[in-house]
């Protein structure tokens, strides 16, 4: 049988299951090691967390595995492969972080972790804030911690260019292809997906939301990822402002942010609402609440909001990424739990994942960053952490 499926193209070194930027970035860097298949289970590639990210690239921006990958990764997006795209994937915005007398702790934090390895970090007063972004209102806003170099992402120049450079190296990509089962059989994996066989010889675990889900029916145990719904509404920026080159403005303790987007603003309560993996959309309460909190952060009036819509952002309990082999199961190999910093950090993300996943070790450039095999690895969770 398996002689057959080989004789018909179903047989593949790697089998990379999901097809979003974690899965997209693997099989780019992964397609010069070996024959690739990626799997979608939905009609196309990122629909559920990477086609609704609001991605800015912040190098201070979560903790430091998550920074260390940021920073290994900038080099890529200023500067990437020639034919990756046509469209600037990086420009400049900036990144105020805003606190109240009562959060100063918080700015300090922000302030003493960005200077650990960026030479940009400002700490403004709230005078000083108010003059990059004036609807801060004057008596909330205490002080400010600028990142200068923060920057746009354009994430779908980013995905489709690690899907078109992939195809272009050989990837194949199954859409609507669904995975149903995975078995272990000798030294390689039996995977039932849209209704096709497949044998490969690993298996890379970049489902999202779904990775535990996977896992189980793999027979590995769950890491204990925990997807959790963040809502953002885009809504109509003052009218006697230009408000196009403000930095983006985010609460010290994540309480709210917003940003300009596409001649308007884009605003988010910054909620983690934990949620079983689902086509996620956005909740009333939490688009008000949204509402709320910048209006009384800011002088902003928000009246028409032009469109809502919610993602999916999965952790695990130390929210640090999720890459390596399976301890237990041969040929496993998981890429999960990058949260909400999977877009900033895809260009190491997946150098990582290609290098562990042939049984390299990090390659030495991110080393220098601070990337940590062991960081990520799966290992490191105890019996006892583990779902």
């Amino acid at each position: 049988m398996a002689s057959d499926l080989v004789s018909h193209g179903q047989s593949f070194d790697f089998v990379i299951i999901g097809a979003g930027m974690a899965g997209a970035s693997a099989a780019y860097f992964l397609s010069t090691e070996g024959s690739v298949l990626m799997l979608e289970m939905e009609a196309q590639p990122g629909y559920h967390t990477t086609g609704r990210s609001a991605a800015l690239y912040s190098e201070s921006y979560g903790n430091a595995p998550i920074r260390a990958l940021t920073s290994g990764g900038r080099s890529f997006l200023i500067d990437p492969p020639d034919g990756f795209t046509d469209t600037v994937i990086l420009t400049p915005r900036g990144a105020l972080f805003v606190g109240r007398e009562d959060q100063m702790a918080s700015l300090d934090a922000a302030y003493d972790a960005g200077t650990k390895h960026l030479d940009g970090m400002q700490r403004l007063t709230g005078a000083e804030a108010r003059e990059l972004v004036p609807v801060l209102r004057q008596g909330y806003i205490a002080a400010g911690v600028l990142e200068a170099d923060a920057m746009d992402m354009d994430v779908n120049a980013l995905h489709q260019g690690f899907l078109r450079g992939a195809r272009k190296r050989g990837v194949q990509l199954r859409q609507d292809a669904r995975v149903t089962g995975l078995e272990r059989r000798g030294d390689s994996w039996h995977v039932h997906a849209g209704g096709e066989d497949i044998f490969a010889k690993v298996i890379i675990n970049a489902a999202g939301a779904w990775c535990d889900e996977v896992a189980d029916i793999a027979g590995a145990k769950r890491v204990g990822l925990m997807p959790k719904r963040r809502t953002a509404i885009l809504f109509d920026g003052p009218g006697d402002m230009d408000f196009a080159a403000w930095p983006a403005f985010i609460d010290a303790d994540e309480e709210f942010y917003a940003r300009p987007e596409s001649g308007a603003l884009m605003g988010s309560p910054a909620d983690e609402t934990p949620m079983a993996p689902c086509d996620v959309q956005p909740e009333e309460l939490d688009i008000a609440i949204a509402v709320d909190r910048l209006q009384t952060a800011t002088t902003l009036e928000i009246g028409r909001i032009i469109r809502s819509w919610a993602g999916l952002r999965s952790f695990v309990a130390d929210k640090t990424p999720v890459v390596g082999f399976d301890p237990k199961v041969p040929g496993f190999f998981w890429l999960a739990g990058q949260g909400g910093y999977g877009i900033q950090t895809s260009p190491s993300m997946g150098r990582v994942a290609a290098a562990l996943a042939v049984g390299n070790d990090v390659p030495a450039d991110l080393k220098q960053f601070g990337v940590i095999a062991a960081d990520l690895s799966p290992a490191r969770f105890s019996p006892g952490s583990i779902n």
